[in-house]
């Protein structure tokens, strides 16, 4: 009667026949099992997927190594943007105040510019 109640406990813990239980007397501190050497293909296949599992995180490192250097490259162009807007607004306000101080060869010089638009583009036409 021991025996058998050992037998159905372990029969509770069959997964799809590939666990059995072994035939012989039992003692209450051991319950031998035997893996079915017909479904030894799951070890192999768990075997696949942990490789798999190692190649997708050897990618997911990857992707964050080259994440990382992809912002590196933005917070670098970020900066040289700063830089160059405070450039072109210093030469900006430059510019203006040379406008302001020399007005009268600017005003020369923009009707030359458009005339000279106007005639390039006859040209061009012709």
């Amino acid at each position: 009667m021991a025996s058998s109640s050992h037998r159905g406990g372990a029969a509770a813990y069959r997964s799809r026949e590939v666990l059995s239980t072994r035939s012989g007397t039992y003692t209450d501190e051991i319950i031998q099992l035997r893996i079915d050497p017909m479904h030894s293909e799951l070890d192999d296949h768990i075997s696949g997927l942990h490789s798999q599992v190692r190649m997708l995180r050897n990618v997911a490192r990857e992707i964050e190594s080259e994440a990382k250097y992809q912002n590196d490259v933005i917070t670098q162009l970020q900066m040289m943007l700063i830089k160059a807007q405070a450039g072109v607004k210093n030469n900006v306000r430059k510019l203006s105040k040379s406008i302001i101080l020399q007005g009268t060869s600017v005003m020369h010089l923009v009707p030359f510019a458009l005339v000279l638009s106007f005639i390039l583009f006859l040209l061009s036409k012709m």
